[in-house]
């Protein structure tokens, strides 16, 4: 069995390398050639939370689960708020492959999965794009999105102004040249935007469809709860919505429950599965002034198939820690 720690991980795993990967697992999922379970979750202390994320790579020929705590307020520490690991088995001889350290893996393939929407729903001329938050997944998505659109200008924002302004200043090697800028509003960072990715810990929204211009997509990513959401019921009914997986998103999504909920969307709002759009099975953007919204929960194949190419590049480069088992 072998042991993957963090550094180890985020070696292995290049945004690069895990696009690919991603799109992989998720058409797999959507065409019935992998298994998961929905996000099972034990309450702590308020808002704290332990999750089990289990799943079946059946092309793959693994297994396995993520365990994972969720501390939101940690990033008033010096702790990430996510923290866990992954185990990997052979689902042929049940054998522990691998344990591989889960923040990494969390932190690089949620903001590759958001590159593939990004890839498929938004215009290819996309070159302004604008992030809420300044967690770890803002500096993860900012890499993902230059990596798969044309872009020119970021404008970040952060309920703190000092964290965004501290935010364009550390990502200077990652932008390239591409210009930057600290925004002192919602609505300043995303009127002019062609991308919008929503990575904050907010339960109320932050994102209101007044501020959101025609032909814009949106990467929406840090609500994860059937009470929390990050966009305004107006937004979501104007938007061609899309998600990671529909089971998921009917229990977990309030970004979907609460307008649905509200009688502000039909049960029908939901296009279709990221899967299925890769798979050709659905249509997406239908025209250059469409809103496309995509909605990410983060799933087990996701994390599977992301630990299952770490543990393959680990064997082949011999990293990590082999320990007998």
């Amino acid at each position: 069995m072998r042991v993957i720690d963090y550094r180890t991980a985020a070696e292995l795993l290049t945004m690069e390398a895990c696009i690919p990967v991603m799109e992989e697992a998720l058409a797999d999922l959507s065409a019935g050639r992998a298994e998961m379970s929905l996000r099972q979750v034990v309450p702590l202390e308020k808002p704290n939370l332990l999750g089990l994320m289990p799943g079946y790579l059946r092309k793959n020929g693994v297994a396995g689960a993520k365990l994972i705590s969720v501390f939101p307020h940690s990033h008033t520490s010096d702790r990430p708020s996510h923290q866990g690991a992954v185990a990997l088995f052979d689902a042929g001889a049940g054998t522990l492959l691998a344990v591989v350290d889960g923040r990494a893996i969390t932190a690089i393939r949620t903001a590759a999965v958001s590159a593939v929407a990004t890839r498929a729903l938004a215009r290819e001329d996309s070159a302004v794009l604008a992030i809420l938050g300044t967690g770890e997944q803002a500096a993860s998505h900012l890499e993902a999105m230059l990596q798969v659109r044309p872009i020119r200008q970021v404008r970040v924002w952060s309920r703190t102004p000092g964290k965004a302004r501290c935010f364009v200043e550390e990502q200077a090697d990652t932008l390239q040249g591409v210009e930057a800028v600290a925004s002192n509003s919602v609505r300043e960072a995303v009127e002019a935007a062609d991308v919008i990715c929503t990575v904050t810990a907010s339960t109320e929204p932050i994102l209101r469809e007044e501020w959101v211009r025609a032909g814009t997509h949106i990467n929406a990513v840090g609500a994860c709860r059937a009470p929390d959401r990050e966009l305004d019921s107006a937004l979501v009914a104007a938007a061609r919505l899309y998600v990671d997986r529909r089971e998921s998103a009917l229990s977990e999504a309030g970004d979907y429950l609460i307008p649905l909920q509200e009688g502000v969307i039909p049960d029908t709002h939901i296009v279709g599965e990221l899967g299925e759009l890769l798979e050709g099975r659905i249509a997406g953007r239908t025209g250059s002034g469409e809103i496309t919204l995509f909605k990410s929960l983060g799933l087990a194949i996701q994390d599977l198939a992301a630990a299952h190419y770490i543990y393959n590049q680990a064997v082949l480069r011999q990293k990590g820690i082999d320990i007998p088992w």
